[in-house]
């Protein structure tokens, strides 16, 4: 079964360069942006971890299981 090749829906013109994004590739930077911004504007809401980090957590118990397997 053959398939129908993809046809622009405008020629392009001799020497011009034509982009077009999906509305998610210029919306999800932007939002990530202005998270951050609002994180520096107002620090009082970036808390920084109290507990033990995950990772060591995490590298203890793989250490602890590679011991037990050897």
């Amino acid at each position: 079964m053959s398939a129908r090749s993809h046809t622009p829906r405008d020629p392009a013109k001799p020497g011009s360069i034509e982009v077009q994004l999906p509305w998610w590739a210029i919306a999800l930077p932007a939002i990530a942006f202005a998270s951050l911004l609002l994180l520096i504007l107002n620090p009082v809401d970036a808390h920084a971890a109290t507990s033990e980090p995950v990772i060591t957590n995490l590298l203890e118990r793989i250490q602890a299981m590679i011991l037990r397997t050897t």
